[in-house]
């Protein structure tokens, strides 16, 4: 392995959604991150043990059955020739297993603590259960998300688990993991997905008291459907077209492509003409297929771009050309990202059955054979 993170050993106890997104993060960049399953089917409905995990991929796995106390501190001495942890546990869970942050930095005091929770470590509602669509809710960011009239409208599970969760814990492992280079000494990371999406909405707070945003009417501003050159349209065979022209030359552009630079039409900015002229854009892009506007279009400076099906992504000619997707054992997946010029990212293994590398692992982080055969014969690992 190449990549950025390649010599850092990061410990994950296994999850669902935005943990394991995290640690595939970390494992693309080259760290070797090392998955603790369960010997017992969690009963999570989500199929952990197949090439189709995608989220799994690139670590091995080792299948530990945390009731045992054999089991609890083969975890300690795997955390401390770590230099990370990943739990995504409600919290006082992992004290409970005797692996809290105390505990585990008492004996290894460099280690950075990643903790991954819905609503925080901390206050009313801290321990109660909720998924995605609940934290965006909490955050702010679902209110700002919908057409105009109509009802919140989910953004799959991307702001919540991945973007606001996954992605904000990822960044703060390697925060604190450079911090740890100078100080020597490790950190609790405390991630809620509320905060990560609140925090991915600050460009709304910051065109709030401007008045170029109405925190009430969703689907009325600039970037939430409201402005017609900021929208998609559907075409003539039925497929769609995104359009972003924000800027005044990049407007300038789409209604030159469109042929409508020499109609009488509402200026870009009057408010009140918007629907006018989401009338007419509507007409337009009807006139032409998917395929027609890209010939048109693709490449300009309109801003604009197909609305591709996930069947469709990996044949593009740019995706194709940049290896955006890439294809292991047969599986067609999002590549690494971002890139690097010299520390190549790469996937460095396809998703693991729970336990399927758990003697291969355990030798390779210093266990001896007799001390496997002894936590097989005790049932502390599967």
């Amino acid at each position: 392995m190449s990549g950025p993170l390649t010599g850092y050993k990061i410990v994950e106890f296994a999850g669902i959604g935005p943990g394991p997104f995290c640690s595939m993060l970390l494992s693309d960049m080259g760290a070797e991150v090392l998955r603790l399953d369960r010997t017992e089917d969690a009963g999570l409905g989500i199929p952990s043990d197949t090439k189709y995990a995608l989220l799994n991929r690139g670590r091995r796995s080792v299948a530990l059955n945390l009731k045992k106390k054999e089991a609890v501190e083969t975890a300690l001495k795997l955390i401390e020739k770590a230099d990370g942890l990943i739990e995504g546990f409600r919290p006082g869970v992992m004290e409970r297993l005797g692996l809290g942050p105390d505990v585990c930095l008492k004996r290894n005091p460099k280690l950075v603590y990643g903790r991954m929770t819905g609503f925080g470590q901390e206050g009313p509602i801290a321990h109660a259960a909720g998924h995605d669509i609940n934290y965006i809710a909490m955050a702010g960011a679902l209110h700002m998300i919908g057409r105009e009239g109509s009802k919140p409208t989910p953004p799959l599970n991307l702001v919540g688990d991945f973007g606001g969760g996954a992605l904000y814990l990822a960044f703060g492992m390697v925060c604190g993991l450079l911090e740890a280079q100078k100080s020597g000494k490790g950190q609790v990371v405390d991630t809620a997905m509320v905060d990560g999406a609140a925090h991915l909405t600050t460009f709304a707070y910051g065109m709030l008291p401007t008045g170029r945003w109405d925190a009430e009417k969703r689907g009325s501003n600039i970037l939430d459907s409201g402005a017609p050159w900021y929208d998609v349209y559907e075409t003539k065979d039925g497929k769609y077209v995104s359009i972003g022209s924000i800027e005044t030359k990049f407007y300038a552009e789409l209604m030159r492509l469109t042929g409508l630079d020499n109609e009488d039409l509402p200026k870009q900015w009057d408010k009140a003409g918007w629907p006018k002229l989401r009338a007419r854009f509507t007409e337009v892009f009807k006139q032409k297929t998917r395929d027609e506007w890209c010939e048109v279009m693709e490449g300009s400076d309109v801003c604009f771009a197909p609305v591709l099906s996930p069947l469709e992504v990996a044949k593009h000619p740019h995706n194709k050309l940049r290896g955006t997707f890439i294809e292991v054992e047969g599986v067609v997946q999002p590549g690494p990202a971002p890139r690097f010029s010299r520390t190549k990212p790469e996937v460095q293994r396809p998703p693991a059955r729970p336990g399927q590398h758990t003697d291969e692992a355990l030798k390779d982080w210093g266990f001896a054979a007799k001390d496997i055969e002894g936590l097989r014969a005790a049932g502390a690992v599967g």
